[in-house]
């Protein structure tokens, strides 16, 4: 047995001692996974994963068109997405109010214009995913749509003084509906109040594929998972995202971070026989590696607080 799998079983042993049945159960069934085929990451390495360098958070990622009408607008490390529809198009993420001259680019580079998009939505209420709401609705015209949830923490997004703009407030299950395209929001929490994913279908070579773009499922480092009086319900949260994620089953699974999806790894293999992006088993994968590590940010915070008695 490996140290890593050694380390990984007395977590389980230490976590299964200490909590109710319910919760032990569940994560025993993490633990199995995860001594069998995931690497032992913690939060922070995921974080540092996802994040990348200060550079990579600005750097243009070459734009490309990632399956039927999706195309990557994104930096090196923050996923911007444009869904091309005849009535016009829809970004995903704005990220920070920085990189929308460089979102904007991408977009005219790969021959549409900024001005045509109709619908600007975001992943999560977290300045790196929607702090370019107002920058990129004054660029296009758009109409910002928010779930609910992302609401409050919008309010405090005021880049050179600008209020959030939002111009409709959706809920989760609700869908956006642009041309023929249909988009479902689902309200994945715990990364934050307001995380949401995306689900539409698309077509490539007569078959349909059902696309998840994964709001985050990570635990940022200074996260409080146990005893969390702010946000008692966080990890409760978490676990009912993992769960509602894993019951989409996602073809293509796509994220607000490219390293969510690997999108350096399969962006040398576009124009292959098979499409790199149709990747469910790393849609379940990218679940699996954050529940994981949540659960052992987890235990590390219980054992730290037993510890302080």
């Amino acid at each position: 047995m490996s140290e890593k799998a050694e380390i990984m079983i007395n977590h389980c042993k230490s976590f299964l001692l200490a909590v109710s049945v319910s919760l032990a159960s569940a994560f025993l069934t993490t633990c199995v996974f995860a001594q069998e085929s995931l690497p032992l990451l913690m939060p922070d390495e995921l974080f540092r994963r996802n994040i990348g360098s200060e550079g990579q958070l600005d750097a243009q990622f070459p734009p490309h068109r990632i399956i039927d009408n999706i195309y990557y607008v994104g930096t090196q490390s923050l996923a911007s997405f444009l869904i091309t529809t005849d009535a016009g198009h829809i970004l995903v993420n704005s990220d920070f109010e920085r990189t929308v001259p460089t979102i904007k680019h991408s977009v005219e580079q790969l021959g549409f214009d900024f001005e045509d998009i109709e619908i600007i939505i975001g992943s999560h209420e977290h300045s790196d995913h929607m702090e370019g709401d107002a920058r990129a609705k004054a660029l296009s015209g758009a109409n910002v749509i928010a779930v609910a949830e992302q609401v409050p923490g919008l309010a405090h997004m005021r880049p050179g003084g600008k209020a959030h703009p939002i111009d409709k407030v959706i809920i989760g299950g609700d869908t956006i509906n642009l041309g023929d395209e249909v988009l479902t929001a689902h309200l994945t929490p715990g990364h934050s109040d307001g995380c949401t994913s995306w689900e539409l279908t698309v077509t490539d070579a007569g078959q349909d594929y059902k696309v998840v773009i994964i709001c985050s499922v990570g635990v940022n480092p200074y996260y409080q998972l146990w005893n969390n009086p702010e946000r008692p319900d966080i990890v409760d949260k978490y676990r009912s995202s993992y769960a509602a994620l894993r019951a989409l089953a996602a073809d293509i699974p796509l994220g607000s971070h490219p390293s969510m999806y690997k999108l350096e790894e399969k962006y040398p293999l576009i124009g292959q026989s098979v499409n790199p992006f149709i990747d469910p088993e790393g849609y379940l994968y990218e679940i699996a590696i954050n529940e994981q590590a949540m659960n052992l940010r987890l235990e590390e915070q219980r054992l730290a607080a037993m510890q302080s008695e």
